[in-house]
């Protein structure tokens, strides 16, 4: 342990959090999934994320953005007022603006302007911890920035020391001051064709896993939802495992896969991806596309959806929205309804007219990930949605095979085990990969 005196020395050296004024905009024509308030909430969780302490916001009701600032010219008159009362660092808009808004509104206020989704690229660039996660966060900011050449990622400099530089090795956008004000349209526009050509051939690496794990006959269940919902929390539980989970938004960013074995015996991959949030940035969408064809791949999905939120059913509403547009709606999914664990007695009790009301599926399941409750039918559930995708079979397996036999055991469900002097006979499921493996063994029951 160090000496208090160090303790002291390194906290009156550790720089202060820059602070934020978060500006929204309420549409008229019924764009808003959420009202304003509730986006800006979320804003306000996600500048936590970023280091950013928020204090003041602000909201204008709009039938369109202003061409020149986004709002109107009164509202950015009492965005300076409050800039100057609360001492803010920068201003935050909730949704993305244009080049040319930014810098409007830059030379308007005095003030650093960043939108929401140069905050989300922020806070993916300091969670990104593997060689493809920083790949795919360099992407999306690069793409971000070529139109606007600008130091946008400035508020987590001091905290790094000016030194941490961005996921990937990304120059200008997390160094020091002058290298981004310098940076080549040219030199980008090469680095984004490399990082493109990078982020194809993981894709034809994740292809070559895909196809050695669909011959293997291992299911996947991909743990989807909302972030924040505790999906890495639920995979800790179900797997026993030492994922990062904390309560803010976008904790974790990797996938991460980790092997379960559910009650039958079955072996299953248990994989996590990046939640998702409304207004995701599209550069994100397409940055990440390899890592999020896995839910695609997915023979389970597991919807996990935090039933305590207040806006629980926007979230699940967003959550689909972009698994449809990921072309991820062909598999089963069973929709989880997690943090049960924070409801009363009475919530818990009216349960049932909450999931009507949320408009999720009758027979999603509530759990808790912290606690472990439901745990149990959960494994059972996702068994029996497995079950339902596998080939009936019986078999006839000699001693000298029983390593097919174990294969059946691993991968397969097994309703019936027998033995005589010669070998085992078999009836159960076994997935549609691996029938090829036990046909020289298969039989029809009538015959023995």
């Amino acid at each position: 342990m160090k000496p208090v005196g160090a303790r002291r020395r390194l906290h009156e050296t550790r720089p202060p959090r820059e602070r934020a004024l978060l500006v929204g905009a309420e549409f008229t024509d019924g764009r808003n999934r959420w009202s304003a308030g509730d986006s800006l909430d979320e804003l306000a969780l996600l500048c936590d994320t970023a280091g950013l302490d928020v204090v003041a916001r602000t909201a204008q009701r709009l039938k369109q953005p202003f061409p020149r600032h986004y709002v109107g010219p009164g509202k950015v008159e009492e965005i300076r007022a409050l800039c100057a009362e609360n001492r803010a660092d920068l201003i935050v808009f909730d949704d993305e603006l244009t080049p040319g808004q930014t810098r409007n509104l830059e030379e308007a206020l005095k003030t650093r302007v960043l939108d929401r989704t140069g905050l989300i690229l922020d806070i993916f660039a300091t969670h990104a911890r593997t060689h493809e996660g920083r790949i795919q966060v360099e992407l999306a900011q690069y793409k971000y920035l070529l139109p606007r050449l600008r130091r946008q990622w400035t508020h987590l400099e001091r905290q790094a020391g000016g030194g941490g530089g961005s996921a990937g090795g990304v120059v200008g956008l997390r160094g020091p001051g002058e290298t981004q004000l310098e940076v080549d349209r040219r030199l980008i526009g090469r680095r984004i064709a490399w990082l493109e050509q990078q982020i194809d051939e993981l894709h034809r690496q994740r292809e070559l896993y895909r196809e050695r794990r669909r011959r293997s006959g291992i299911p996947i269940v991909a743990l989807v939802g909302y972030t924040n919902a505790g999906k890495s929390t639920l995979m800790n539980t179900l797997a026993s495992a030492d994922v990062r989970a904390e309560d803010r938004l976008f904790a974790t960013l990797d996938p991460t896969t980790r092997q379960i074995v559910l009650p039958g015996g079955r072996q299953v991959l248990l994989t996590d991806t990046v939640g998702f949030i409304q207004k995701l940035p599209t550069q994100l969408v397409v940055a990440f596309r390899a890592t999020l064809e896995e839910i695609g791949e997915a023979d389970v999905l597991l919807h996990v959806v935090d039933v305590t939120h207040g806006n629980a059913a926007q979230q699940a509403e967003i959550v689909l929205q972009t698994l449809e547009e990921l072309g991820a709606t062909q598999q089963p999914m069973i929709t989880v309804l997690n943090k049960i664990d924070r409801l009363d007695e009475a919530a818990r009790q009216a349960l049932g007219e909450r999931i009507a009301a949320l408009g999720l599926p009758e027979d999603a399941l509530p759990v808790s990930a912290v606690s472990a409750e439901g745990m149990d039918g959960l494994r059972a559930r996702i068994e029996r949605e497995l079950a339902h995708a596998m080939n009936a079979l019986s078999a006839f397996i000699p001693y000298r095979h029983n390593d097919v036999l174990a294969l059946w055991h691993q991968r397969g469900v097994i309703d019936d085990e027998r033995h005589d002097g010669e070998g085992t006979h078999v009836r159960g499921l076994v997935p549609p990969a691996l029938l090829p493996r036990f046909a020289p063994f298969r039989h029809d029951d009538a015959t023995r």
